[in-house]
């Protein structure tokens, strides 16, 4: 009789959507639903897809950890944090392509992990270490870039499709959020002294207007991951790796200044 009422049409149901639908009247979740096209005909899918999503999440729980442990005077931790976050938030859209599994809530989920990781963990790390003795010049420093980041982050959503994909208009969030982590992580034993929270307030402002800049920044997608390279590319590679592996806070904090630096001085040279 069981088996009888577990068919649909001649084929039994599959044991896990029987468990979703017993969760569902137990949790009081409405279940996502997305309209996309399939040879030219909407059809509309429940559920989200777990790999890309899940990569997703491991960012956002990166920057909420960089922010407890930025609370806690953890900085090295909340540094290192927001470093991982960059890594899933460069996985989850790779793996959404590669697999096939894009969709507009990951998209859309994305881009709030953005605003958790790189937009709100950074200016309250840089807070919690450095600027909040400047009383409210380090406020105000701090809320430029989460505001900036904020700015940042709905202009890029507004510009897909439309923006060249060799460059990004402003700095992009998440090596905003790197400028910021890798000077927290590089002086985060050190004396904050008068001279460490200016410092610290002025890159951290900085990082933040650079993102809503008109500055164009190299996006490196037109590298070619699959071709072929000349052996010295890879020695150059390998060298890379031992600078940072040697002294990451300082490699790190060099390699992203240098970046977010690169739009202003291409700026400057273009027009002399």
């Amino acid at each position: 009789m069981s088996n009888e009422t577990n068919k649909t049409n001649g084929s039994e149901k599959d044991p896990f959507e029987q468990t979703i639908e017993a969760a569902e009247g137990i949790f009081p979740v409405d279940e996502h639903e997305e309209e996309v096209l399939e040879d030219g005909k909407p059809v509309r899918h429940r559920g989200v897809f777990l790999l890309p999503n899940a990569l997703t999440t491991a960012a956002v729980f990166c920057g909420y950890y960089a922010v407890i442990s930025g609370m806690n005077a953890q900085f090295e931790t909340a540094a290192i944090a927001i470093f991982f976050a960059m890594i899933f938030d460069g996985l989850d859209g790779r793996v959404a392509r590669l697999t096939n599994t894009t969709s507009e809530f990951g998209v859309q989920y994305d881009s709030l992990s953005d605003m958790c990781s790189f937009g709100i963990a950074p200016a309250l790390v840089s807070y919690s270490w450095a600027t909040h003795s400047l009383g409210k010049v380090g406020l105000a420093a701090t809320f430029i870039y989460v505001a900036c980041a904020a700015i940042r982050l709905a202009r890029f959503n507004t510009m897909v499709g439309v923006e060249d994909k060799n460059y990004f208009t402003g700095l992009p969030s998440p090596a905003a959020a790197a400028l910021v982590a890798g000077m927290v992580w590089f002086g985060y034993d050190a004396e904050t002294s008068f001279a460490v929270q200016v410092i610290a307030a002025v890159v951290t402002a900085f990082a933040g207007l650079a993102m809503i800049t008109n500055l164009k920044y190299n996006s490196f997608k037109t590298l070619d991951l699959k071709g072929r390279v000349p052996i010295r590319k890879i020695v150059l590679l390998v060298v890379i790796f031992v600078v940072v592996a040697m002294n990451p806070a300082l490699a790190l904090l060099v390699i992203f200044a240098g970046y977010a630096l690169s739009g202003p001085i291409t700026r400057l040279l273009k027009r002399n």
